[in-house]
């Protein structure tokens, strides 16, 4: 996305500079030191955007891709019938966004201290969500997610109601560790609900 100020808003909106710090693997999470995107490796990348519950590179682009193309629905709705591939392309579509939570991404992006940019970068990113959603059902038939695997669809929502309080607390310690409070204790905390958030989710980037 090459939207003015989205590295800003990346960067606060998502624990990505918390999750740095965590020990969880032999490389460090940006191939070298600067802001750049373009740095940082694929985990720490998919990992940010999941513990804010926007899951944003599993689905984003997917709706405007849809609409730019020169194909008809029904030769999308014939290819998800018969290509696996493209079916399971939908489907693993279908599972990012059942993980999405707009509202709570709306928490973190209150992280963001430019209210314009916020607004401005979160509308886009909702409008998207919507129009996504919108092309998918268009083309499985499926007006709810995960319609075609209850069993992990009863699964995820099982979890939901312990995923969102750690969410919510969550976005109070980042609040509080940027605003000055540098307490390893805190700082721990945040790690720990960093670790609760992808045990729960199930996405580890």
């Amino acid at each position: 996305m090459k939207t003015p100020g989205f590295v800003d808003y990346f960067r606060a909106s998502t624990p990505i500079a918390e999750i740095s710090d965590l020990n969880i693997g032999s490389r460090p999470a940006a191939r070298r030191s600067g802001e750049r995107i373009e740095d940082l490796r694929a985990i720490p990348w998919v990992f940010s955007w999941s513990q804010c519950r926007l899951m944003l590179p599993g689905w984003y682009g997917f709706g405007a891709a849809v609409e730019g193309c020169k194909g008809s629905l029904e030769e999308l709705r014939e290819m998800h019938r018969a290509w696996p591939f493209f079916r399971s392309v939908l489907s693993n579509l279908d599972m990012v966004l059942a993980k999405t939570d707009l509202a709570i991404a709306s928490r973190y992006a209150e992280l963001v201290l430019d209210t314009k940019l916020r607004r401005d970068i979160f509308t886009r990113l909702s409008d998207e969500w919507h129009r996504t959603r919108k092309w998918l059902t268009a083309i499985t038939g499926n007006a709810e997610l995960l319609a075609d695997n209850p069993t992990l669809a009863r699964s995820i929502r099982s979890r939901f109601p312990y995923l969102d309080p750690l969410n919510h607390v969550q976005v109070e310690l980042l609040r509080r560790y940027r605003a000055g409070d540098h307490d390893e204790r805190l700082l721990r905390v945040i790690h720990l609900t960093i670790n609760g958030l992808a045990a729960g989710l199930r996405n580890s980037g």
